[in-house]
């Protein structure tokens, strides 16, 4: 059977499914992300047929130079661009990862960021814990209703689309949406109005919720251009991809009140932090913990050791992923 190598700890039902169906698996002990040069130097010690990749890992031809035998990178996340496909390709490796499995998580953070920041209510729990409770004050952190604004949503696709349904049906927002093409499907499932091109979105959204996946044409997608665009009354919400959103302009945008706040669980640098956002009020940041539920992970998990048993058993994985997606 295949030896297989995890880069880091994940949920260990994957981990138990592979093994029963007779793989031998081994997982980095390291406490952290493994470094590009420790990642090499691990692949290269065993004739490793498989790889569990996580986000943090960059796979590249560098990385498969390290490691002649691999067959196939299992990525433990929805997202792949961590890897370089054509590299893949390439070198006749398959490459797989665990989509749908974190749509309702990563849509319920998503309005969460949503609400905490019209509600100023991580602002707001800071105030109580500094002691500067005082009473009962008319003005006291006012924040936005929703009801009756408008979210627009960048990127329809499966997140998005529940993040429009939940905000649209639970909440009474209204939806318009930008991405490449329509999707009647979107249309057909609640109301909402399609737009050709972000700019008119920006212009006339409450709320913009990001949810399109980092590609080329992606990165900074939201710029200084594109800020100046907004509301000064609106939010910004990424759950995505940190580098779609230009993070100096965004702290610039704060700091100047050009919109009045956002929500951010990505970075563009992960794991570090443009340092001014963190003097900031009107922004809420979390450490990419969307899709952080026990469910959720151990089903990643799961689905991940699917791809491997079917691949290692001559079958198609359920999940492949190809340069066209």
């Amino acid at each position: 059977m295949a030896l297989i190598f995890v880069t880091r700890k994940i949920p260990t039902v994957g981990i138990e499914m592979l093994r029963s169906a007779g793989h031998e698996v081994i997982v980095s002990d390291k406490d952290g992300v493994l470094t590009p040069e420790e990642l090499r130097e691990a692949l290269n010690a065993r004739p490793y047929e498989g790889v569990v990749s996580l986000l943090t890992d960059k796979i590249d031809a560098s990385v498969l130079a390290s490691a002649p035998h691999v067959r196939i990178v299992a990525n433990y996340a929805v997202g792949f661009d961590n890897i370089t496909l054509s590299d893949m390709a390439d070198c006749n490796v398959t490459v797989t990862n665990t989509p749908g499995v974190l749509t309702d998580t990563v849509a319920e953070f998503t309005l969460s960021l949503i609400l905490a920041i019209a509600k100023r209510i991580p602002e707001s729990d800071q105030f109580v814990r500094a002691g500067k409770y005082v009473g009962w004050a008319p003005e006291l952190l006012l924040g936005s209703d929703l009801r009756g604004k408008t979210l627009g949503i960048v990127g329809a696709g499966r997140i998005g689309v529940e993040v429009a349904a939940a905000a649209s049906l639970g909440l009474g927002m209204k939806i318009i949406y930008h991405d490449a093409v329509p999707a009647p499907q979107f249309e057909a499932r609640i109301p909402c109005v399609f737009h050709d091109t972000i700019d008119t979105l920006l212009v006339e959204a409450d709320v913009v919720s990001i949810h399109v996946p980092l590609l080329p044409e992606t990165h900074h997608l939201i710029n200084a251009s594109r800020l100046a665009l907004m509301k000064r009354t609106a939010y910004l919400v990424n759950t995505a991809r940190g580098p779609i959103i230009d993070e100096s302009a965004l702290a610039i945008a704060l700091q100047n009140n050009s919109i009045r706040g956002a929500a951010i669980d990505v970075f563009e640098f992960e794991p570090a932090v443009t340092e001014v956002l963190r003097t900031l009020e009107n922004v809420i940041m979390t450490p990419h913990i969307a899709s952080a539920t026990t469910e959720t992970r151990d089903k990643m998990s799961e689905i991940t050791a699917q791809n491997l048993i079917a691949f290692f058993a001559g079958a198609t994985p359920p999940n492949v992923v190809t340069q066209n997606l």
